[in-house]
């Protein structure tokens, strides 16, 4: 695991300049403390920070193929490493170190930007082929580790994060105001857009290539639903072959030189990543899980976590997250994301990786199971859509303006405005939203409008456009997975356990399990109101009931109560007055309508209210960027082409 950076002067020809990199590098030490090394050659540079959980003492980055022409920098791991590189080795390659990273170069030798085919696992990765003096970037197919570029005066910089972009000289720290409306209506801004302008977000599944002439990306990854070529196997038979899979998913991700553990949030799919490596492992392992204060009895989830850790004997270690944690967190927690989330779990998830790098280095997460077996409610809401294709459209806008003033049913509300949309990209989009179309135009500044792009609904057709999937809730599944489940989750997971120097793995997105997920029938994803139906008949072999029926929360930390309380100060700051009135972004008496209406319990606005704090936050951060650091430069630090070291 670690975070990598580079430079390309490929139209000036001039020098990269080697302290700008390790600048780059030194903001993100948080990502690789272990570790450092830079790869200089004339007009390219790159290098990384190393957070060393296999090969601890030989796999120091860059590696470089045997007559060092080729040089590569990964953040991720490739959990096939070994069975790959006993198939180099017996077509004749070498390798110096036992590092998972070393195959990738030997690959490369081989196939090229095709070599991305063959590795199993999560990354952002750079080659250098300093023969064809072309850069080659490629990030994993489901997006679990980040990667940012930016063209500026025919320079390509890239970086794991956009912290590390905005440390060279040439990078500005400008908002697009297209990505802001993106987030007003998403919660997280969708690659390739960030919320800097003229800064990308490489997509899932995508390579980038640079030979000095031009900058190229393209897919190589998709996800694909063969919706009827298994129609003819037993519910047996997936049962077993899923049961298969995630076992093998299990045990590669548990290939670690380093002590590890994993997130236990007491829902169905961490509970069962738990109950696997239990199986598997000769000790106990050790487990992880947040409560939080002024939590409602039915919404905390640390008894069901307790459950499991008692079932499986597992070391468990749990902590309390409060009102105080929420208001003293806010800004560093926002410094790490790079970008406002709208998520009230990031704090939850912060403090759970903090607790989890006092023990280990290594945590394998449950995320993507909602994503791929159909876990949200939106899911089953969707099935009414056919219904509403009859109701006429007077209708549903008179529906919809009497129940939008009805108090508090925020969930009735939102799935009251997606099915009256008679698109089928406008109401995906407003499924889940943080403003609904109308909110959003209601909220946006008379001044700012201009600059806005509301064209979320066009960015979901868009997708839907690319995919096979034919029946809707495949289509819905095909969504998520290419922009919720990346830009929110993923993005969320990474930054905040990497700002503790913790890898995290997820064993559900292995893509192997992915395409195997998106082959069943959809009767086996959401079988009536039962969500996620067969990867709970294979949880019901080792889970109790109590975990398998019970309601998916999530964090559910109580923002709610917080910001009408403890936190209400916090708010009311970020808020004020003089901060809307300063940005010129949103409308003064439509957020005052919304802190009112919060404060008096007529509604629970917390989620659109802390969508609106965190945009604040944001632009705190960037208006007082990072003190730009001349860190001296170890020395060993920077290899050049010719004296590699192999």
């Amino acid at each position: 695991m670690c975070g990598i950076a580079g430079i390309y002067n490929f139209e000036t020809g001039e020098q990269a300049d080697v302290r700008v990199l390790n600048d780059m590098l030194e903001v993100i030490r948080h990502r690789g403390p272990d570790d450092h090394g830079i790869h200089a050659n004339g007009e390219f540079a790159l290098g990384m920070r190393r957070l060393s959980i296999i090969d601890l003492e030989g796999g120091h980055q860059p590696i470089y193929n045997e007559d060092c022409s080729i040089a590569v920098v990964c953040n991720g791991e490739i959990y096939n490493y070994r069975e790959l590189a006993d198939g180099l080795r017996q077509r004749g390659h070498h390798f110096s170190t036992d590092s998972d990273a070393e195959v990738i170069v030997h690959l490369y030798e081989e196939l090229g930007e095709e070599c991305v085919h063959r590795l199993r696992g999560m990354f952002g990765l750079a080659i250098w082929d300093s023969e064809k003096r072309k850069l080659f970037v490629a990030r994993d197919r489901l997006g679990i580790k980040p990667l940012y570029y930016t063209i500026k005066r025919g320079r390509l910089i890239f970086a794991s994060e956009i912290k590390s972009l905005l440390q060279h000289p040439g990078v500005d720290a400008n908002c697009d105001l297209a990505s802001l409306s993106h987030y007003l209506s998403l919660k997280y801004v969708p690659a390739p857009q960030t919320l800097f302008t003229g800064i990308a977000s490489l997509p899932p599944g995508h390579l980038l290539t640079c030979d000095g002439d031009e900058i190229r990306t393209r897919s190589y990854w998709d996800l694909r639903f063969e919706e009827s070529n298994h129609e003819h196997l037993r519910d047996e038979e997936y049962e077993e072959r899923l049961e298969q899979l995630l076992r093998e998913s299990v045990r590669l991700r548990l290939r670690s030189d380093v002590p590890f553990g994993a997130f236990l949030s007491g829902g169905v799919d961490s509970s069962l990543i738990v109950a696997l490596m239990s199986e598997m492992l000769d000790e106990p392992v050790k487990t992880f899980s947040v409560g939080f204060e002024r939590s409602h009895n039915d919404s905390d989830e640390l008894p069901y976590a307790r459950l499991v850790s008692n079932r499986f004997q597992t070391d468990h270690h749990e902590m309390i997250v409060g009102p105080e944690d929420f208001v003293n967190l806010a800004e560093r927690v926002t410094w790490h994301l790079d970008q406002p989330l709208a998520d009230q779990a990031t704090f939850a998830t912060f403090m759970l990786a903090e607790l989890a790098s006092q023990q280990v280095k290594m945590v394998l997460t449950g995320e993507g199971g909602d994503e791929l077996f159909a876990g949200y409610a939106r899911y089953a809401g969707e099935s009414w859509s056919p219904m509403f294709r009859f109701v006429p459209p007077a209708v549903k806008s008179l529906a919809w303006k009497v129940g939008s003033r009805l108090p508090k049913l925020r969930r009735a509300k939102i799935g009251l405005y997606a099915l009256c949309q008679p698109k089928e990209a406008a109401r995906f989009a407003n499924w889940f939203p943080l403003f609904n179309r109308d909110m959003k135009q209601a909220i946006i500044a008379d001044d700012a409008s201009d600059g806005y792009d509301t064209s979320t609904d066009e960015l979901f057709a868009e997708h839907l456009r690319r995919t096979n999937a034919l029946k809707p809730l495949n289509r819905m599944l095909y969504l998520d997975t290419k922009l919720w489940l990346p830009d929110l989750l993923l993005m969320r997971g990474d930054k905040m356990t990497m700002a503790h120097s913790l890898e995290a793995r997820v064993p559900l997105l292995d893509h192997h399990l992915v395409e195997f997920a998106a082959s069943m029938p959809t009767r086996l994803k959401l079988a009536g109101r039962v969500r996620k139906y067969l990867l709970r008949r294979v949880a019901r072999k080792f889970l109790p009931d109590e975990i398998i029926e019970r309601t998916k929360q999530g964090f559910p930390i109580p923002i709610s109560q917080w910001l009408r309380r403890e936190s209400r100060d916090f708010m009311y700051d970020l808020l004020s007055d003089d901060a809307i009135r300063r940005r010129g972004l949103f409308q003064l008496d439509y957020v005052q309508r919304l802190l009112r209406e919060h404060d008096n319990g007529f509604a629970d606005h917390s989620l659109l209210l802390w969508g609106l704090m965190s945009v604040e936050l944001w632009f705190r951060h960037v208006s007082n960027p990072v003190v730009r650091r001349r860190s001296p430069i170890a020395t060993g630090a920077i290899d050049s082409g010719d004296t590699c070291v192999r």
